[in-house]
């Protein structure tokens, strides 16, 4: 017989001081990011971007834990969709720089520095927006992302800063949270 998990993924989080629950969650979006990035560099246009999806959603479920949010699946995929198309550049450009992968060699040469920068970065905002939501009282049925269309623009700057060597952003933002 089957053994059965008795994990509820939508169960209170274990106590975690407020500050500290800010801080763990830039941890958690620092990371998800990177493995965002790392799915950019596959090489099958278009499944790259069903992987950055795919990080994206668990990295909403693991923040979702850590705030105490009831998570759905669907609910989850949607709201990232809908953040996803208010920031059309973005989405644009990953779309794009998936396509270029169809190109030989100079295609997937170009695509393996744009794609991976533009998930990570996608990942990062989507992440940060999330954050705020979520410390304002926040739950998944309440997010609005046009609301945050300007929050997102701000944290892919950062994004763009912390690339190319500025600040370091995660006590920054850690501390504003």
């Amino acid at each position: 017989m089957a053994q059965i998990s008795t994990t509820d993924n939508n169960a209170a989080p274990e106590a975690v001081a407020p500050g500290d629950r800010a801080a763990e969650a830039t941890k958690l979006v620092d990371r998800f990011s990177l493995w965002s990035g790392a799915a950019g560099l596959i090489p099958v246009p278009v499944v790259d971007v069903f992987a950055v999806g795919g990080v994206q959603l668990q990295m909403l479920n693991k923040l979702s834990q850590l705030y105490g949010v009831p998570f759905s699946e669907n609910r989850g995929k949607a709201l990232i969709a809908s953040v996803a198309g208010s920031w059309i550049p973005a989405t644009s450009g990953i779309g794009a720089a998936s396509a270029l992968k169809v190109v030989p060699f100079f295609g997937m040469l170009i695509s393996g520095f744009v794609m991976p920068v533009l998930s990570a970065g996608a990942t990062y905002a989507i992440g940060k927006a999330f954050i705020q939501h979520f410390e304002s009282g926040g739950t998944l049925l309440d997010f609005n992302p046009p609301d945050y269309r300007e929050f997102v623009k701000a944290q892919k700057d950062k994004w763009d800063a912390r690339r190319k060597g500025g600040a370091d952003t995660t006590k920054e933002a850690a501390a504003s949270s």
